[in-house]
């Protein structure tokens, strides 16, 4: 059974603070909100990282961002953390499209689970007092999982529709972000090919030197 939302779990993230990374979303995150999910922790040059998810308010605000929350909706470090734990999920089953592996039975768990838990009606429960009545979860909790439930659909829309074939990563390291290719172009940003592009021309600099 999943831990409640509304109980709050103070942890190191609540006071981490986040660099905004100059990045624009990645090609294809603009229509698949779960890619965007999965490119929410972004590996930065000198062994940096930035995790938009990292803190309650930064995931409250990335939820409100793509219109899966309302601004006021007092995420806890619990609900982020869900949060996170479905990007993790997602990302594997991106990198087993991308590489041709058999999808993480974890992975594939995870996501179904999210797709399964969004309620359609209230269950029932019994305590001392009350006796037998119907129980309604906390807001938090409908709206994360909500939230969790489109972004798991989003992804399975994802990684069985057409646009799986143009699924790919980033080959400018360290960047971790996945994206659709569009013609020619294979970097999620501007900043990633020109890395690249810099990276192959001192290459061949180099080895021109050596020879």
């Amino acid at each position: 059974m999943k831990a409640s939302c509304n109980v709050r779990c103070v942890s190191e993230t609540d006071t981490a603070e986040t660099v905004d990374p100059g990045l624009p979303p990645a090609p294809g995150a603009e229509h698949y909100p779960a890619l965007d999910l999965a490119n929410s922790a972004i590996a930065l040059p000198g062994g940096q990282f930035l995790d938009v998810l990292g803190t309650p308010s930064g995931a409250n605000q990335w939820l409100v961002d793509h219109n899966l929350a309302p601004a006021d909706a007092g995420m806890q470090e619990i609900c982020a953390a869900r949060l996170r734990s479905l990007r993790e999920q997602v990302r594997a089953l991106l990198a087993a499209q991308v590489g041709g592996h058999p999808a993480p039975a974890t992975a594939l768990a995870a996501v179904n689970d999210a797709l399964t838990r969004v309620p359609t009606a209230s269950p029932l429960g019994w305590d001392s007092v009350r006796g037998m009545h119907r129980t309604a979860p906390h807001p938090i909790d409908q709206i994360v999982d909500q939230a969790l439930g489109i972004l798991a659909a989003d992804a399975a829309d994802l990684l069985t529709g057409p646009d799986a074939e143009r699924l790919t990563a980033c080959p400018s390291a360290p960047c971790n972000r996945y994206l659709l290719r569009a013609g020619r172009r294979q970097w999620c940003s501007v900043r990633c090919g020109d890395r690249a592009r810099a990276a192959r021309a001192y290459a061949r600099r180099t080895q021109t030197t050596t020879d």
